[in-house]
């Protein structure tokens, strides 16, 4: 094929050469990486599943090609293309999945893009360029296609791509330049020859995760935004699903149409009813569906027709079944993101949004909380309603709630996405069972806590499944807490205390630090205050101010305004027992009064919990309320007991230490090479006996660990193996003296008393000695000789798995004595380097490292860095599931990795790199 005919192809750049037709016959067309398939979600919250091409698809391709205008081909094509020879079709659809390589974005059964790559020559260069669909341009797909063009790419060996653009096609432009690759352009006869490499880089990161946040929020707000909706399986029976959902937009005043959808009656609950979605005459943004499993697709193939935007299902009788539902229910999902939906549900108790200009109640619950500013996430539909009847009865207002039920698509991440930017929601509350993407809440949660708290449960803390069990890591409460609040997440582990919490930040402000003041009229109730804080680290201003008991609301509030007024206390506590035959709303007024005026009076306000009256919540006469009549900031929160008023004030002082930290940056640390690792990794597990298939983790021969280290600048001390006498003095000649001769039999090496393990041997005659004592108490002949390292602390690095969040970095010292009190410091991957240095200065016993009774301080910049540099490899190389460097000596010279042991596997957390793509839906 010339030049000229190259240019009409309708899925390759203009000018793309021509290669190999070698390749093809190669390589099975059908046969591609099923790892390269995703469901996308676009710019404008819609979705499409993305695959590789195959020669199935000659078909579709023609059709698609047939609905592009003319001038979408002239600016592919740089000329006329009205038809496809079947030659050309042929080769398009026929690609080798690694030299050529070609995705399809699919809507339903139709093909609305189409992009590919093809490597020039023998080189590490491709031409690249898509077509996308006249009616889906400016979704977003171009910049989409391109990132996943990018990382097959890179996967196959390439470094850069090569595009030519007519100069006249500004979108085209747009998207090369705009994908935060540094791009070099030239231009010769109105043709711009565009040319980049395709390795992320900080700009092409930070462009696919604004592009990612952007649309998953999108997908969040046409759920949560609908201009109109549709209740499918609307019914007139009292006892139905459909009739409750149906009754509640109605009684909520949905400001847009309601439309109900039931083939068997005229009008539902005196609304006109439609037979199906697609005979409403107007456009239908949410679809409520209230129909059984064995009706969903014809529900699906109604819905896209219609161009719904979003399902939210309640129906129940799917995962929750058991496996025929989960496969049921895994299906739906999928083909409702297929037809371009996002899913709420299914079993899902329903979503509100109390915006005045929306006011949408698509739940089950009769029962709303008034409007405020806080939204809420959970995942129990059982639960929704008991939630949302605390919340009102507390007086906690909220701005958004959903409960997604068994939760197959929309997760808490995606709700995380659209509050960042939701101008209506100041804090968030979830209530997790289970992490769908444990690596990429804690990056979100991360960002998001710097502007708005988030206060979580978390259900199911130690239930971890069977395909865990054997690399998850029981991580002690202490740890847990502090991995929380590394990602600036107020944990909690209840419901009670997260509307405690919940109740400080939507009404006060936030702590500047960790002074406080007690006021009230009880002895006793300031003395349990009293211990409460200083257990929770809280720091006394003063001792507690008691007014007695006999004092009036007017004194009573002037010793709280001199706290507040005083520079040593950053926050207040108020605990006041209502004198015999003294009303407490004078009290209270007079409490309210003074915080009105403080805070107009003050250029740093401070939050005051109370304790009043026993009430729980938000007493009328400590409410301050908007024009609407909503509860809103300046209210002061009261807790039935002085304890759970200080719990909460100590659970909000450390969120705001944390937002006020230095956040430290990702730091990638010099001389790693991650594409030799990856190719280590795949090796090592297409070479194991017993692959990961068996659910069991592969464990990496010396060699291989080796090597993946070396991949990351991670030097493990010199050593040989040997198996004779002979060998272990040559060895230690080889290596020089002193060396350390050690069993291979981990069961002894590891002993704290050191029977495995013989140091300091300087001579030929003490290294036969120590080869013969090992060996007799192994009964093996192979043992270790290694160079000694220069004398240091023992510790401890590893990195394993975790349930909730993901990969965890494992720091302390060594010896029984920590390991017994399981001395350890955890974080989740990835680390910044702030979070690096927390972690090697937590445990309880890290002052060895530091020069506790006068030794010298080791070189903590050295562990650092060897933390960085495992982090990295646990980032870049998801399919490591443990490590453990045992021991690390750490001396003012370095830190020196004695032994390393690497277990290989496919990870249980899903990883947080790549192209952008939504959870995937494939059980394995």
């Amino acid at each position: 094929m010339d030049r000229s005919d190259e240019k009409r192809d309708p899925d390759a750049v203009a000018g793309s050469a021509e290669q190999p037709e070698q390749a093809d016959q190669r390589r099975d067309p059908y046969d591609y990486p099923r790892r390269w398939e995703a469901d996308v979600v676009l710019a404008d919250g819609g979705t499409v599943h993305l695959r590789p091409i195959t020669p199935a698809d000659q078909d579709a391709i023609l059709a698609f090609h047939g609905r592009l205008s003319d001038r979408t081909r002239y600016f592919r094509y740089f000329g006329p293309y009205p038809r496809m020879p079947q030659r050309d079709l042929e080769r398009f659809t026929n690609v080798d999945h690694h030299d050529r390589v070609a995705f399809v974005a699919l809507l339903g059964d139709d093909i609305v893009s189409v992009g590919r790559y093809e490597r020039l020559g023998e080189s590490n260069q491709a031409e690249v360029a898509f077509v996308v669909e006249d009616s889906h341009q400016g979704r977003g797909l171009g910049s989409i296609l391109l990132e996943h063009l990018a990382a097959a790419a890179r996967e196959c060996g390439l470094t850069s791509f090569v595009a030519e653009v007519l100069a006249e096609n500004p979108q085209m432009v747009r998207v090369f330049r705009e994908a935060g690759y540094q791009v070099s352009r030239a231009l010769e006869e109105g043709v711009l020859h565009l040319e980049f490499d395709i390795d992320p880089t900080e700009d092409s990161l930070a462009v696919a995760r604004s592009r990612e946040q952007a649309a998953e929020a999108r997908s969040v707000y046409n759920v949560l935004h609908p201009r109109s909706v549709a209740v499918i399986g609307a019914s007139a029976d009292p006892t139905k699903v459909g009739y409750a959902v149906l009754s509640n937009l109605l009684l909520a005043d949905f400001a847009g149409p309601v439309y109900p959808v039931n083939p068997e009656h005229v009008a539902v609950r005196g609304v006109r009813a439609y037979r199906s979605v697609v005979d409403i005459p107007d456009p239908v943004d949410l679809a409520v569906v209230a129909v059984p499993a064995a009706s969903m697709d014809d529900v699906l193939d109604g819905c896209l027709a219609k161009g719904v935007k979003a399902l939210l299902v309640v129906s129940a009788g799917y995962g929750e079944t058991g496996p025929h539902g989960l496969h049921e229910e895994r299906r739906l999902a999928g083909e409702a993101r297929a037809h371009g939906m996002r899913v709420i549900g299914p079993n899902a108790l329903g979503v509100v949004n109390t915006n005045g200009s929306v006011r949408l109640n698509a739940t089950l619950a009769p029962k709303l909380p008034a409007r405020g500013r806080t939204g809420f996430f959970c995942q129990s539909g059982a639960l929704g309603t008991a939630i949302l009847a605390d919340a009102a009865a507390r007086g906690l207002g909220l701005s958004t709630f959903v409960s997604a039920g068994n939760r197959a698509d929309v997760s808490g991440n995606d709700l995380l996405q659209y509050w960042e930017t939701d101008p209506g929601t100041d804090v968030v509350l979830l209530y997790l069972e289970s992490f769908g993407n444990p690596r990429k809440f804690a990056r979100l949660a991360r960002r998001l806590g710097r502007s708005k708290p988030i206060v979580a449960v978390k259900s199911g803390r130690h239930a971890i499944s069977p395909a865990l069990a054997a690399t998850s890591v029981r991580v002690d409460e202490s740890s847990v807490q502090a991995l929380f609040e590394q990602a600036g997440v107020i944990r909690v582990e209840s419901l009670a205390q997260l509307f405690d919490t919940a109740m400080l930040l939507a009404h006060q402000p936030l702590p500047t630090g960790n002074r406080i003041a007690i006021v009230g009229n009880s002895t006793a109730i300031a003395v349990l205050a009293s211990d409460t804080a200083l257990a929770q680290d809280l720091e006394l201003a003063c001792d507690p101010i008691d007014v007695g008991t006999h004092a009036g609301p007017e004194e009573f509030a002037t010793a709280v305004r001199e706290a507040l007024a005083r520079s040593d206390v950053d926050s207040a506590v108020v605990v006041f027992v209502p004198p015999v035959a003294v009303p407490g709303t004078a009290y209270a007024r007079a409490l309210r009064d003074i915080v009105d005026d403080y805070a107009a009076g003050s250029s740093t306000p401070k939050p005051i919990v109370s304790t009043f009256l026993a009430a729980e919540g938000i007493p009328n006469e400590l409410a301050v309320h908007d024009d609407s009549g909503a509860v809103t900031k300046g209210s002061v929160p009261s807790y039935p007991s002085p304890e759970r008023a200080v719990l909460a004030l100590a659970r909000v002082t450390r969120y705001a230490r944390w937002r006020s930290a230095e956040q430290g940056r990702i730091v990638r640390p010099v001389d790693t090479h991650p594409e030799r690792a990856h190719e280590v990794v795949r090796t090592a597990l297409d070479t194991a006996e017993s692959g990961p298939h068996t659910g069991k983790p592969v464990r990496m021969t010396d060699e291989q660990a080796l090597e993946l280290l070396a991949a990351y600048g991670i030097p493990v001390v010199p050593y040989r193996v040997v198996s004779n006498e002979a060998e272990a003095v040559a060895a230690a000649d080889d290596l020089g003296y002193p060396v350390a001769v050690k069993s291979a039999d981990e069961r002894l090496r590891n002993r704290p008393d050191l029977l495995g393990v013989r140091l300091d041997l300087d001579t030929p005659d003490a290294v036969r000695g120590a080869y013969q004592v090992l060996v007799s108490d192994s009964a093996a002949d192979t043992v270790y000789v290694q160079r000694m390292a220069p004398r240091g602390v023992s510790c401890v690095l590893g990195l394993q798995d975790d349930p909730s969040f993901g990969s965890l970095i494992s720091f302390g010292l060594g010896g029984i004595v920590s390991d017994l009190l399981g001395d350890r410091a955890y974080r989740a991957v990835p680390l910044t380097d702030v979070d690096a240095a927390a972690l090697v200065r937590e445990p309880k016993a890290a002052p060895l490292l530091t020069g506790y009774r006068g030794d010298e301080p080791v070189d903590l910049g050295a562990l650092r860095d060897l933390v960085l540099r495992l982090a990295t490899l646990a980032e870049d190389q998801p399919e490591v599931r443990w490590v453990a460097f045992e021991p690390v000596l750490a001396s003012p010279d370095g830190a020196n990795v004695l032994s390393a042991r690497i277990g290989l596997g496919p990870p249980p957390a899903r990883p947080d790199t790549g192209p952008r793509r939504l959870r995937s839906l494939d059980p394995r």
